[in-house]
């Protein structure tokens, strides 16, 4: 079959070494659409959104990212991201050099798709850890052999006034600046790709609107202190083009804040963008 869990789960993806500099970091918040200085300038005390962790491994990569899974025969066309997620063990720095390592950590069977999830832990050169990122693909049309259909709870955002309602409004060249983060994928520029992928025009990345999001909880609720985030984990809902606005909602929950995204405005409005939004605090 398609899909052997019995080969994939627990199979190790290898180790990537890689490097970053306070370029690679400007250039990241810069694609996020941040302004503040304390994101855009090295001489300011430069922090670093914990998100960047994501895109840091492959950050200066031109390729597609190969589909090259143990005991997983699948096409990349039947595959759509679905979720993401990063653990840090503190402030990001904003330059340095790093091993990722990588597996294969479970597959759910959801009958008509499979979910495959990978997890990766950045290492510095003497061990220790620097974050843990956590994804999801759904792949559409694998399931079914009978397998373990996962368990995953849905974040509700409470019933109440959320703490911040704010709105960002997507750059029409935005998709063409993230590009410039590691994702080349000719979905976000080439609009003859993107008519023959279902879209009528080029959507945005899934992960900078990750960013976006991280970035716009941060400043809105935590007085812009990045060093106050401890994770950030996302469900992909739903797309956005370049030129649409998305709006964010917050709510400070304890340790944590609860967050939704969605399309604001046009014939798109309230179309959802991100789902179960949850930031842990340090």
């Amino acid at each position: 079959m398609p899909i052997d869990p019995a080969v994939a789960i627990g199979a190790e993806l290898g180790s990537v070494d890689f490097s970053w500099t306070e370029s690679d970091v400007l250039l990241y918040h810069l694609a996020l659409g941040a302004t503040d200085l304390s994101y855009t300038l090295e001489t300011a005390g430069l922090q670093v959104l914990p998100s960047f962790g994501v895109v840091a491994p492959t950050f200066h990569a031109s390729d597609p990212p190969p589909l090259d899974l143990p005991g997983c025969d699948i096409n990349l066309a039947q595959v759509v991201h679905g979720s993401q997620s990063i653990s840090v063990a503190g402030p990001v720095p904003p330059s340095g050099s790093a091993t990722v390592t990588t597996r294969i950590s479970e597959i759910w069977d959801k009958g008509k798709a499979a979910v495959i999830w990978q997890e990766g832990t950045a290492t510095t050169p003497s061990g220790e850890r620097l974050w843990t990122t956590r994804s999801s693909i759904f792949v559409r049309g694998e399931g079914g052999w009978g397998g373990d259909r996962g368990s995953a709870e849905p974040v509700e955002p409470p019933d109440r006034t959320p703490d911040a309602d704010t709105t960002y409004d997507v750059w029409p060249q935005q998709a063409l600046l993230y590009r410039l983060c590691g994702d080349r994928n000719p979905l976000h520029a080439d609009p003859e790709f993107a008519k023959a992928a279902g879209f009528p025009a080029p959507i945005l990345h899934g992960l900078c609107t990750y960013g976006i999001v991280l970035r716009t909880l941060t400043d809105e609720l935590l007085g812009g202190d990045a060093a106050t985030v401890a994770g950030f984990g996302v469900k992909f809902a739903g797309v956005v083009f370049p030129g649409e606005t998305i709006r964010v909602r917050g709510w400070r929950e304890g340790d944590r804040v609860v967050g939704s995204a969605a399309v604001a405005g046009g014939e798109r409005d309230g179309a959802p963008v991100l789902g179960d939004v949850v930031l842990t605090l340090a």
